[in-house]
């Protein structure tokens, strides 16, 4: 079976779980005392998708300030982005539109971009409604989904909707080539499901 390779970033604010995320997907596990991310850590999963294997590179970047100038390295070359937001947050859905805006100026041209509302478990102390997030990924082309890494809710629907959207399948033949218009990563970590810590000076 062939195997298309992957490469998706996760972009957004400190704290809005996209470490949590990550982990929930490729390990389904929930650590309650996650550390916050130092540059950014690597993982990867397979997963069958039709007729073919699709191997997630998933690059989880720091949310924050400090390190948002390293975030290229990981967004170029990306089939995909994830920008997530906490919707208890409002300031992490404004955060959000900043990741955007960049990921239009400076990311690779039709990067496919997936919005997550993360955190849904937490929905009585909401402060970004689903409709908002909704039309705002409306008015971008993006897909958007509710998440809860805590109580894993959405996630593999998640990257499902990567998998499937025809951008990604009409990026290159599926041949066991890689979906990335550089290489994979800027310092080509081993394909293993073990979180890397990287760029932590």
């Amino acid at each position: 079976m062939a195997i298309r390779e992957l490469k998706v970033c996760l972009l957004g604010d400190t704290g809005v779980g996209k470490s949590s995320i990550v982990c929930r997907f490729v390990q389904d596990h929930f650590d309650h005392n996650i550390s916050p991310t130092i540059g950014a850590s690597f993982m990867t999963k397979t997963v069958p998708c039709g007729n073919e294997l699709h191997k997630f590179l998933i690059w989880d970047t720091a949310g924050q300030e400090r390190f948002h100038s390293l975030a290229p390295m990981y967004y170029r070359g990306s089939a995909a982005a994830v920008i997530v937001y906490d919707i208890t947050k409002q300031d992490s859905f404004h955060t959000l539109k900043k990741w955007v805006k960049e990921l239009k100026e400076h990311g690779p041209e039709n990067i496919v971009m997936a919005i997550a509302g993360n955190k849904c478990d937490l929905s009585d102390i909401r402060e970004v409604p689903l409709k908002d997030a909704k039309e705002y990924a409306e008015s971008i082309g993006a897909v958007v989904v509710e998440t809860s890494a805590k109580n894993a809710i959405n996630i593999e629907e998640l990257f499902q909707g990567i998998s499937h959207d025809p951008r990604v399948a009409g990026l290159s033949p599926a041949s066991g080539s890689l979906l990335s218009r550089e290489p994979a990563s800027p310092s080509a970590p081993p394909p293993t499901c073990t979180l890397s810590q990287m760029n932590k000076s």
